[in-house]
C-alpha cells in the first residue's frame, strides 16, 4: 500500500453485511484508504480487538469465520502517484518467523487465508503444480509465498534483508531545526530519498551482515517508523532453576532437529513438554509420532474454556483435537505408572531441572514427582526484541511497567491509526499489537497507510496555498 496500490470496491461485488455493503456504496469512487475507517467498522464483530483489522478482514474474506469462502468485494488498482517513499528492513528474506517454523506441521490457518493482496495463494500454489484444496498448508509454502509476492508485485527494491537494528531513537532537534553539529553521517547512510523527508524525527542504526560474514553498520533517517517485528524473537523461560542445561529447549525447531537427528530415538526416558498452547501441541505430536514417550505438563485445567482447542472444529484440525483427547484421557493418577507413549500432569508446574537430567513437578495440591528425563521443551510462548528502543519498548505498552506481550501487553496504539499512544510518528502492527494472525494483520498495513496518506494531503495542501513549505 505504501508503493501506491489502492483497493476499490470491485463494480459486480455485494458484501453479505448490507449495511457495510451500503456504506462502502456512498463512496464507491473512492479507494477504501481514502475512507472513514472509523465509520466504515463501527458494530463489526470479528476475532481481533482492533476494529480496522475486522473491518480488512471482513471485506477481503466475507464471513469467513461462518466457514464460507466468499471472494473479496476489492480489486486493487496501482497508483503510482500515492507511493510514500520507505525501506523495508527485515533480519532475514521477506516472510519473516515463516522461514524458521518447523516444517513438517501443518498452518493453523487456512491457505488462501495466508494470502496478501493482489496475489491469490491458490493460484500460485497451482503453478508450483501442487493441488490446495482450500486447505492447511506446510510453513515452508507460505515463506517461499510471501517471498515470491515481494518479486511479483515489484516491490524489491524496497526490501532490504539480513538488517539487524541496534537503535531507534529520536532525533535531538537543536532550536533551529537543525540535527546538531554531530549529524554529518551520510558517508555510513542508507539513503532513502531524504529530499522528500520534511522531518527527520528517527534515526535508525544497526548493521547489515554481508556474505563473507561480516558486519556493515549503517544509519538512516526516517520521518515515520512502523515496528512489524511480530513476537517470536525470545523464547519466554520459566525462570526457574536448571533451565539453561543443553537438554531443555525452547523452541520448535531446536526441539523438532533433535528429533529428526535421531538423538532421542531409543531412549527409555520420556521427554517433557511443558505448555498447553498449539506449539506445544505440535511438539507433543512430533515426539509421539517418533515414538519417544511423553510427559506432558502444563498449568490449566483441561476443561478450561480459555485451551486453544476449544476454539478448533475437529473436523479441520484432527491431530491438535487427538493431543486435547489425550491431555483428557490420558492424565496422570498416584496409583498408576507413566503410560508407556503420552501421560499428561495438568495443573502442573515445573520446579526445577537437574544436572542429571531429572526435573521436579508440582501439582497445585502440593504434592511433588520427580522424573527422570530424555530431554525437555519448554513452549509457553514468546516475548518480542524490542531492545533497540529506549526502555526496550516498555513504556509502549498498556503497562509500562511490563514487557510488551501479543496477548497480556500489547503495544497501545490509537485503533484507527496505528500509531503508538506514547510516540508520535511511530507504528506498530501484528502481533505486537495482539494481531497474530496473517488474516488480521493487514488492517494494520491500512490503517497506518490511511494516517500517512492523509498527513501527505494535509502538507501538499500547505505548499498549494502557501502557508508554509513540506
Amino acid at each position: 500500500m505504501l508503493s501506491g496500490y489502492r483497493p476499490y470496491l470491485s463494480s459486480e461485488a455485494i458484501h453479505p453485511n448490507t449495511i457495510l455493503h451500503s456504506k462502502l456504496e456512498e463512496a464507491r469512487h473512492l479507494s477504501i484508504v481514502d475512507q472513514d475507517l472509523e465509520y466504515l467498522s463501527e458494530g463489526l464483530e470479528g476475532r481481533s480487538s482492533n476494529p480496522v483489522a475486522v473491518l480488512f478482514d471482513t471485506l477481503l474474506h466475507p464471513d469467513a469465520d461462518f466457514g464460507y469462502d466468499y471472494p473479496s468485494v476489492l480489486h486493487w488498482k496501482l497508483e503510482r502517484h500515492h507511493y510514500i517513499p520507505h525501506l523495508v528492513l527485515g533480519k532475514g528474506p521477506p516472510g519473516g518467523a515463516w522461514h524458521n517454523m518447523e516444517g513438517s506441521m501443518l498452518t493453523i490457518s487456512f491457505g488462501n487465508w495466508m494470502e496478501l493482496p493482489g496475489l491469490k495463494f491458490k493460484d500460485w500454489m497451482s503453478s508450483k503444480r501442487r493441488n490446495l484444496k482450500a486447505d492447511r498448508v506446510l510453513p515452508e509454502e507460505v515463506a517461499r509465498y510471501y517471498k515470491h509476492y515481494v518479486k511479483a508485485m515489484g516491490l524489491q527494491k524496497n526490501f532490504r534483508e539480513n538488517m539487524h537494528i541496534t537503535s531507534v531513537s529520536r532525533l535531538c532537534r537543536d532550536p533551529d531545526g537543525s540535527d546538531g553539529p554531530d549529524r554529518d553521517i551520510a558517508a555510513q547512510c542508507l539513503q532513502i530519498e531524504k529530499s522528500k523527508f520534511t522531518k527527520r524525527n528517527w534515526e535508525i542504526r544497526g548493521y547489515q551482515r554481508v556474505a563473507d560474514g561480516s558486519h556493515a553498520p549503517f544509519c538512516l533517517f526516517a520521518e515515520n517508523v512502523a515496528l512489524a517485528t511480530g513476537t517470536l524473537d525470545s523464547p519466554a523461560h520459566l525462570q526457574i532453576e536448571g533451565e539453561d542445561f543443553p537438554f531443555v529447549f525452547h523452541s520448535m525447531p531446536e526441539f523438532g532437529a533433535a528429533v529428526s537427528r535421531g538423538k532421542l530415538r531409543g531412549r527409555v526416558d520420556p521427554v517433557l513438554i511443558v505448555g498447553s498452547g498449539l506449539t506445544a501441541a505440535d511438539a507433543v505430536l512430533c515426539a509421539y509420532n517418533s515414538n519417544i514417550p511423553v510427559i506432558h505438563a502444563f498449568r490449566r485445567r483441561v476443561t478450561d474454556p480459555s485451551l486453544i482447542f476449544k476454539q478448533l472444529p475437529k473436523k479441520l484440525y484432527p491431530e491438535y483435537h487427538k493431543v486435547y483427547h489425550m491431555m483428557c484421557t490420558q492424565s496422570y493418577s498416584a496409583d498408576s505408572n507413566l503410560l508407556s507413549d503420552y501421560t499428561s500432569f495438568p495443573e502442573h508446574h515445573v520446579l526445577s531441572f537437574k544436572s542429571d537430567m531429572k526435573c521436579i513437578l508440582q501439582s497445585v495440591s502440593g504434592l511433588k514427582k520427580i522424573f527422570k528425563l530424555s530431554a525437555a521443551a519448554v513452549l509457553i510462548g514468546s516475548h518480542p526484541n524490542l531492545s533497540f528502543l529506549k526502555e526496550q519498548g516498555c513504556y509502549l505498552g498498556h503497562d509500562s511497567s511490563q514487557p510488551i506481550t501479543c496477548k497480556g501487553n500489547p503495544v497501545e496504539i490509537d485503533p484507527y491509526t496505528y500509531e503508538c499512544v506514547q510516540e508520535a510518528h511511530l507504528f506498530a502492527l501484528g502481533p505486537l499489537v495482539g494481531d497474530n494472525f496473517v488474516r488480521f494483520l493487514k488492517g494494520g498495513a491500512l490503517g497506518v497507510t490511511r494516517c500517512l496518506a492523509t498527513r501527505q494531503k494535509k502538507k501538499h495542501l500547505f505548499v498549494e496555498r502557501g502557508d508554509g513549505v513540506a
